[in-house]
């Protein structure tokens, strides 16, 4: 509005310059002005306060007087402005018109940045009056100014306030999809407002589209604190597009790693073996260092730190710390660089004390431990190993954690010692005398001790009288009665047991031990309680296909065989069966038993069945003399009748004498 009030003006006051007539110069000023007012009425209501600066132009009050003469008049230049009265109203209009800019609805066009606060953006596209954007559709941008040139969507030429309503967020979403896909294509390096973090990454506005940000892509350096990034505007570089999900991946990673390549190339060709250089800590991992030489990455290994032992390398560097490290070696590519730091310094061994000599006792401490050993470290860098057989004099296999642990302050005597192959044997049992020296005054033949349950085997139980003195108690020699299968069912590891010294080896460091010595022989004893064909009560305790084992009074077991164990009433006895077992055999020497159940009864049959026939003889002798004295007194018909009586005996005898032979 402000450029119509001026364009009026200035026509009205060149014609009062040009001093025409008060008539002209009135007829020239009502033409401009009624011109200006019909096209603002044609485009949009004024507002108000541009109404109120609208240009009056009155004509001089001595119109007369103010004219100049005709002769003093320039018309060539009146003609040429386009002024002259000749010219149309339209030419005026058409004139006045292309001072204005023709702007469509649901346009994207360009503007200017005009004033800002901070919450508004005033930006002139040329129409009579300005726009207004929110701050925040600016975002991205953080760096806007006045008088930046600036895209902007037109929503509305004018709202109930009669305000230009634009959109810089619309515009910058009007194109961006092909704008995007754009510079996928064409590899372009474009603009981005990260704006917050995800899971995993970041989230960017490109030409307002939401556009992810891997976090392994945003340097090519490891990133420790993401929410430095938020509120950033960086360059990015497309790396994917999702066309049917509308997802877009960016990169910054991408645009450095060119310079960086460059720089790697001139790197790594100036590497030398043993080159030391300076590089910056860029990972720590449980197996090393990873250093950055300037553009190339190399690995700094745990044992390659220090000297001495290392539990986490985070103990030897930090993130991000400066130091000097040495080139060790590199692949034919040269893509993989191993450094070392401990090799800037001098070997430990190397230091170390000429005076130093197998039998001297050494302090240091434990830093690894193993199932055969423990590592002790007497200086930085110099370490000793004791093996778990110099841990203690005892045979016994053994794990060396049962006698120390990391961290432990042991002493230890010198065992072996290699200079030149950095070596060292300790041994800790050599602070302590050696059992076996005088095991024949202490542990003499005969002589009773108590022991603890070490091991079991099939053949004994291994036991320990003392730490390094060990012995062995022969399957054997556990007990003089029971049968024992396993030493397991006789006592327990752990479990303390009284031993005789049976025999000492002294060379091979072996006792030969017993338990039931402990104890009289109690088979002097059986003997004669368990003679042969004497009866006992017994159990049957277990029942096998070769017979049975039955226990017998005094702890004692004896054996039975399958057709020893059949009952009078022709079964065969079970386990638990409590019954009589007749002795038929008794082994001293063996410490053997073996008895019958059916044995007994058997006996006893055969005892009655001998009475039985006894009896019936004796009876039948008794007759035959009373027969015969009957005879001697008898007439003959009593001879007839007592022959018949003797006929009936005889015959009696013979089938009793026909039984006895079947």
């Amino acid at each position: 509005m402000s450029e119509i009030n001026e364009t009026a003006g200035n026509i009205a006051n060149e014609e009062v310059n040009a001093n025409e007539t008060g008539a002209e110069a009135a007829k020239a000023k009502e033409v401009v002005v009624e011109s200006a007012g019909e096209m603002v009425a044609e485009d949009q209501p004024i507002l108000k306060e541009k109404k109120e600066k609208k240009v009056k132009v009155e004509a001089p009050a001595d119109a007369t007087a103010a004219a100049a003469t005709p002769e003093e008049f320039d018309w060539d230049a009146y003609e040429k402005d386009g002024f002259s009265s000749k010219s149309s109203r339209a030419d005026q209009e058409k004139l006045y018109e292309d001072t204005l800019s023709t702007v469509a609805v649901d346009e994207v066009v360009e503007g200017t940045v005009i004033s800002m606060n901070n919450r508004e953006v005033v930006i002139n596209i040329g129409q009579k009056s300005e726009g207004v954007v929110s701050l925040n559709e600016f975002r991205y941008n953080p760096e806007l100014k006045t008088g930046d040139k600036v895209e902007v969507y037109v929503e509305s030429q004018e709202d109930k306030k009669g305000q230009l309503v634009l959109s810089h967020k619309k515009a910058r979403a009007y194109n961006s999809w092909d704008r995007v896909n754009s510079a996928l294509e064409n590899n372009e390096i474009i603009t981005g407002y990260i704006k917050c973090r995800t899971k995993g990454g970041m989230i960017v506005d490109v030409f307002g589209i939401e556009s992810f940000l891997p976090g392994s892509q945003i340097d090519v350096k490891p990133i420790r604190d993401y929410d430095v990034y938020v509120g950033k505007t960086m360059e990015f570089r497309v790396v994917k597009i999702n066309q049917e999900f509308k997802n877009v991946v960016v990169s910054h990673k991408a645009l450095i790693e060119a310079e960086l390549e460059q720089q790697k190339k001139e790197i790594i060709s100036r590497l030398e073996k043993g080159q030391v250089l300076e590089g910056t800590v860029k990972n720590i991992t449980s197996y090393g260092v990873f250093i950055d030489l300037g553009g190339v990455d190399g690995l700094i290994h745990i044992t390659d730190l220090s000297w001495g032992r290392v539990n986490h390398p985070e103990e030897i560097v930090q993130l991000d710390q400066k130091l000097n490290v040495v080139i060790l070696d590199f692949d034919d590519d040269k893509k993989r660089i191993a450094l070392g730091l401990k090799q800037l310094t001098p070997h430990p061994w190397d230091s170390l004390s000429e005076g130093l000599k197998v039998g001297d006792k050494v302090k240091g401490k434990v830093v690894v431990m193993a199932d055969y050993g423990a590592f002790v470290e007497i200086a930085t860098g110099v370490e000793g190993l004791i093996h778990v057989s110099e841990m203690s004099w005892s045979q016994h296999l053994r794990s060396a954690q049962e006698f120390m642990k990391v961290g432990d302050e042991v002493e230890a005597v010198i065992l072996t010692l290699d200079r030149e192959e950095r070596k060292m044997s300790l041994g800790i049992k050599q602070l302590k005398p050696d059992p076996w020296e005088n095991i024949g005054q202490k542990y003499s033949l005969n002589s009773r001790h108590k022991a603890r349950v070490r091991n079991f085997t099939n053949f004994g139980v291994f036991v320990e009288i003392e730490e390094g003195v060990d012995g062995l108690i022969h399957i054997s020699d556990l007990s003089w009665t029971k049968k024992i299968k396993h030493p397991a069912e006789f006592t327990s590891i752990d479990a303390e047991i009284d031993v005789v010294v049976l025999e000492i080896d002294k060379e091979n460091r072996r006792l030969s031990l017993g338990h039931k010595q402990l104890e009289e022989n109690p088979w002097d004893v059986f003997e004669d309680l368990f003679t042969v064909d004497s009866i006992h009560e017994g159990t049957v305790i277990e029942v096998f296909d070769k017979g049975a084992i039955i226990a017998l009074p005094y702890g004692v077991e004896g054996f039975a065989t399958p057709k020893h164990l059949v009952k009078e009433d022709g079964t065969q006895a079970a386990v638990e069966d409590k019954l009589n077992f007749k002795v038929i055999e008794f082994n001293k020497g063996a410490k053997k038993i073996i008895v019958s159940h059916s044995r007994v009864f058997e006996d006893e049959r055969k005892g009655a069945e001998t009475a039985s026939r006894r009896s019936e003889a004796d009876n039948t002798k008794k007759a035959a003399r009373k027969i015969k004295a009957s005879l001697e007194k008898t007439t003959l018909g009593d001879i007839t009748e007592l022959q018949a009586l003797k006929d009936e005996m005889e015959e009696k005898e013979a089938k009793s004498l026909g039984k006895k032979k079947k």
